[in-house]
């Protein structure tokens, strides 16, 4: 009996003495009140991300907004609605990478449908990385086409609660011009998904 408590005992200090170690190690009081700073709605994001990636063991999966598009919606169309809707709604069109028919050209071999389009709205973005120059890897905003093994089609953007809610609480500024490009981006995606333009 008294071995046993002599181990429990040693044990027990041993637990203490890393616990000790870790809070000192990687300043857990500091990192602990950092946390408290960040944006209310951060957990979720980081919930949401970490679950995906444990999900899935991919990154990128964690990391986008997926949505599939309704059957008997052409690519073309697709585009059509997305170019629409960003219209309508005050965003420009900036790019278009028509990938897997670049790569076929190429290489000759057929490629399931992949087609990057890009898009801006200049005033608000200017604004964005005037604030912090790290947004400007988010522009332009980016909804890729794309074609599963099924023949399927799908839209896939970046997570822009990230953006928005993944740090401290942006100023009320800045938090509607994120909330405008991820209400434009997503309802592009939405509208295009089920050939509403």
């Amino acid at each position: 009996m008294n071995v046993l408590k002599t181990l429990l005992a040693i044990l027990g200090a041993l637990f203490l003495i890393v616990i000790v170690y870790v809070w000192f190690a990687f300043d857990l009081g500091t990192r602990l009140s950092q946390i408290k700073s960040l944006d209310p709605k951060a957990k979720d994001v980081y919930s949401h991300m970490m679950t995906t990636l444990l999900d899935t063991g991919d990154i990128a999966k964690a990391t986008v907004r997926k949505v599939k598009v309704d059957k008997g919606i052409t690519p073309d169309e697709i585009v059509d609605a997305l170019n629409s809707v960003a219209t309508e709604m005050g965003i420009k069109p900036v790019g278009d990478l028509p990938l897997s028919k670049e790569v076929a050209l190429r290489t000759g071999k057929k490629q399931p449908y992949t087609r990057v389009l890009s898009y801006c709205n200049p005033a608000i973005a200017i604004k964005m990385v005037k604030w912090s120059m790290a947004y400007g890897a988010y522009l332009p905003c980016r909804i890729t086409i794309m074609q599963d093994k099924n023949g399927d089609y799908w839209l896939y953007t970046l997570d822009l609660d990230m953006m928005i809610h993944g740090g401290k609480p942006l100023p009320p500024k800045m938090l509607s011009y994120g909330n405008q490009v991820k209400k434009t981006i997503y309802t592009m995606m939405d509208k295009a998904a089920h050939g509403d333009f």
